[in-house]
């Protein structure tokens, strides 16, 4: 998923990201607002990393959830 998209599909990948990055609050989603670098930095703020460690963990996240970020675009296109 690129910064385009995961900005587009914010409002749906939010609880996946609440669930990998349990320290990141609902005031940091919002701030956040599906933008790749703000929730690099936010990892790397709450989480005390540098940020080629928040850097991987973003990208580890978006291959692993690329699958069912394709199936809710699909579902969102055909509605």
């Amino acid at each position: 998923m690129n910064s385009d998209q995961l900005k587009g599909m914010w409002k749906q990948v939010k609880g996946s990201v609440k669930e990998r990055w349990g320290k990141l609050t609902d005031d940091d989603l919002e701030v956040i607002d599906g933008k790749h670098d703000q929730l690099v930095g936010k990892i790397q703020e709450r989480y005390g990393v540098a940020r080629d460690v928040a850097q991987k963990q973003v990208e580890e996240w978006n291959t692993s959830n690329s699958t069912k970020t394709e199936e809710v675009e699909e579902r969102r296109r055909a509605s």
